[in-house]
């Protein structure tokens, strides 16, 4: 299905952990709303995000989030075309009430819906930030979150090869696991880069995992190194340091896999997603490679980098360009990848 009235509004639905929000794009390129309720502080004194308080939370806040974002875009419910929902992966009972709610939507409003690779939608995420990205592929994009650590190469709408992935941890859950050995309170990640601004990150000679010469990742080795030397420590080191050479460690390899990648590759443009991404080093140093290598890079706002309605919004619209609206029965999936692993050159 191509889109043909001109503006076309997608509204994106995204509830696959615990933000629940709501999003309204227009022609895939301009965020007309993008209503994110996070519920980090309900899931702060449990050190992570509890299921079942998230879907019951998000069944809560659905109908008053999808409000506001069609006040903040000045449209009513009739005037939206197309209906994105994220309906994998992510926590099956939080993803359900996302899908439910659209479901009801298109039924109602009789309007087309698709639904959206979680995944996908942060690699939309890049449109937003340079709609241009629209007829320039291939691209190279690094996705890089709480559970995910991928390179892809993207050859062009719904088209996509794994090249590379994380053999155990994601970097993001690295950042959350180093944060509680720290001693810091979730969400882990921007607890460190906080910290991390105020320390030297060349105080702790953390090991890099690089694997050789291949595009995969692991982070389970970094986590055992933070762990063994607080133990040895026993407080010496100032935990702002710990904290800064935590996060180098972690940068340092997401930068060099994606040089390698594009050198290996050939291509120009890289991207970088997820929740990671919206971290201030990671963003600085993948643009000082970028300089390097003579390369552009695209790396959306920090609020399009964590998860959020917009991206998936935009990810739908560009799926209608290029195949049928889903039936009402689509499923929801816990777990599903969002391309098979192309063969991986090993060392």
């Amino acid at each position: 299905m191509i889109p043909s009235p001109s503006p076309f509004h997608v509204l994106g639905i995204e509830t696959s952990c615990d933000e629940t929000s709501v999003g309204i794009v227009t022609d895939g390129k301009t965020v007309l709303a993008n209503v994110i309720a996070s519920q980090a502080d309900l899931h702060a004194r449990y050190g992570g995000v509890v299921p079942e308080v998230a879907s019951r939370k998000h069944v809560e806040r659905m109908l008053p989030v999808l409000q506001e974002a069609l006040e903040e875009a000045h449209l009513s419910l009739h005037e939206i075309h197309a209906l994105a929902v994220t309906n994998r992966p992510g926590l099956l009972g939080a993803l359900l009430v996302g899908v439910s709610a659209t479901k009801a939507l298109a039924y109602s409003l009789k309007i087309p819906v698709v639904g959206v690779h979680h995944l996908e939608g942060h690699l939309y995420s890049n449109f937003l930030a340079a709609p241009e990205l629209a007829t320039q592929f291939p691209l190279l994009i690094l996705i890089v979150s709480g559970g995910h650590t991928q390179i892809m190469r993207m050859e062009g709408h719904g088209s996509y090869t794994l090249l590379g992935q994380t053999r155990d941890d994601a970097a993001g859950e690295a950042f959350d696991k180093g944060a509680r050995l720290l001693g810091l309170p979730y969400p882990g990640g921007p607890n460190i880069a906080r910290l991390a601004q105020e320390g030297d990150p060349t105080r702790v000679p953390f090991p890099r995992a690089l694997l050789g010469k291949n595009l995969e990742f692991s982070f389970s080795g970094l986590k055992t190194a933070i762990r063994h030397f607080l133990e040895h420590d026993q407080g010496k080191t100032p935990l702002a340091d710990i904290a800064a050479s935590y996060e180098a460690a972690i940068v340092d390899v997401l930068v060099r896999k994606l040089r390698y990648a594009a050198q290996r590759e050939g291509i120009k443009t890289i991207c970088v997603a997820g929740g990671v991404a919206a971290n201030q080093k990671l963003q600085e140093c993948m643009r000082k490679m970028a300089e390097q290598e003579g390369l552009t890079l695209i790396a959306p706002h920090p609020t399009l980098c964590t998860d959020n309605a917009a991206m998936i919004a935009t990810a739908g619209y560009f799926a209608l360009q290029h195949r049928p609206p889903d039936p009402l029965s689509f499923d929801t999936f816990a777990t599903e990848m969002l391309a098979m692993p192309s063969e991986i050159e090993e060392s």
